[in-house]
């Protein structure tokens, strides 16, 4: 059939387009409360400047296609990120401290998951120019009060840093292409795996590495990161960032995963993933990206997050139906004044047009605009 959508595309009928574009106004109005301004970048640009400062963690992702206009090759994005800080870094141009925000729809080449969308709807937070923990308690914080405001409230937040993989990694002394191999098996905790990439690596390297999948729980991990793993600055550096973030961070319901590693050509310190009740799949994902505003030409610390509106409004009850006010169709003054009274106070009010094939419950109606003793009042629908 002509009219099939694609697997893993779909429509938002009336029910669900009202959920997701509740939900988009009120947490960028959370956004805009707390500083971060609206940014909306396009669809579609060239591919380098999409995929640049990710290498093949978005370019796979990336539908591709060619201009007609200059013959070069373009992607419809699979991430707003990069577009972000494309416009903090070279448009906006700014020497402090930045906040922006964004909601806009995405295209996968692939699901995520065996009954994701390919087509998220993303809504996300960057903090730009500040490289301090400072900016990531602000982010984590932040993921917190738009899960809360989106009635999702987060059941844990998972918290690693990537510092520790390439701290250890640079000690193992492997090779770029290795290198990401063994990322991949640490991300799924394929300890099997992990053990036979490790055969010829030397202690106490291997052990540590061996380690990460174990390190997670409590603050209480950091300690026993800090007694087992080799005494190196980078590493050090990293658990210094997750005390402080466990400290600040002591009211949320936060959780320490040393082996949670995403972005190995993106992530460059603490990352983040947030979970929502009866959610396997992490609902939210963030962390820091300082190396990525280099392809556009000027370096900037950068920490931020991402969610799909569609999958938290999955999770969301359906909104109570208020239903609409039917009026009639008629030229009469007090009529349209009254219309335009209930609209101000944010009733919905159709016009009935002449003609109409079907019930006016079908389209949204409950009550309707009745003329009694020469006044417009509004009464249950009747017969309908």
């Amino acid at each position: 059939m002509r009219w099939v959508l694609p697997d893993h595309i779909q429509d938002a009928l009336p029910s669900e387009a009202d959920k997701l574009e509740g939900l988009r106004r009120s947490l960028l109005d959370a956004f805009r409360v707390r500083g971060y301004q609206l940014v909306m970048p396009p669809l579609l640009e060239y591919l380098d400047s999409l995929t640049t400062g990710a290498g093949q963690d978005l370019r796979l992702r990336t539908y591709q296609l060619v201009d007609q206009l200059s013959g070069r090759t373009m992607g419809v994005r699979a991430d707003m990120t990069p577009q972000v800080t494309r416009i903090d870094s070279h448009l906006l141009n700014r020497k402090g401290v930045s906040r922006l925000c964004y909601c806009g729809s995405v295209l996968h080449t692939l699901p995520s998951t065996l009954t994701a969308t390919r087509e998220p709807l993303q809504l996300g937070a960057e903090l730009y120019g500040h490289a301090g923990i400072e900016a990531d308690i602000e982010i984590v914080r932040l993921l917190a009060d738009v899960m809360r405001l989106a009635n999702v409230p987060a059941t844990r937040i998972d918290i690693g840093h990537v510092g520790l993989f390439h701290a250890l990694a640079a000690r193992a002394g492997m090779v770029p292409g290795r290198e990401e191999m063994l990322f991949d098996v640490l991300q799924s905790k394929d300890v099997p795996a992990l053990r036979e990439m490790l055969v010829d690596v030397a202690e106490p390297v291997r052990s540590a590495l061996l380690l990460l999948p174990q390190l997670y729980g409590g603050p209480e991990v950091l300690e026993i990161a800090a007694a087992r793993l080799p005494q190196d600055a980078e590493i050090g550096a990293a658990l210094d960032d997750l005390r402080q973030l466990a400290v600040a961070l002591g009211d949320l319901p936060v959780s320490f995963d040393l082996a949670d590693l995403r972005g190995y050509h993106y992530h460059s310190g603490v990352v983040f993933a947030a979970y929502g009740s009866g959610s396997p799949a992490a609902l939210a994902l963030g962390g820091r990206y300082d190396g990525v505003a280099q392809a556009f030409g000027r370096s900037r610390p950068a920490t931020g997050f991402s969610l799909d509106l569609r999958e938290l409004a999955l999770r969301l009850p359906e909104p109570e139906a208020v239903g609409a006010i039917l009026a009639p169709d008629a030229a009469d003054a007090a009529l349209l004044n009254e219309v335009e009274a209930l609209r101000e106070r944010g009733e919905i009010v159709v016009t009935a047009l002449p003609g109409h094939d079907g019930t006016w419950n079908e389209a949204g109606c409950n009550r309707q605009l009745v003329r009694r003793g020469g006044r417009w009042s509004v009464e249950p629908l009747q017969g309908e």
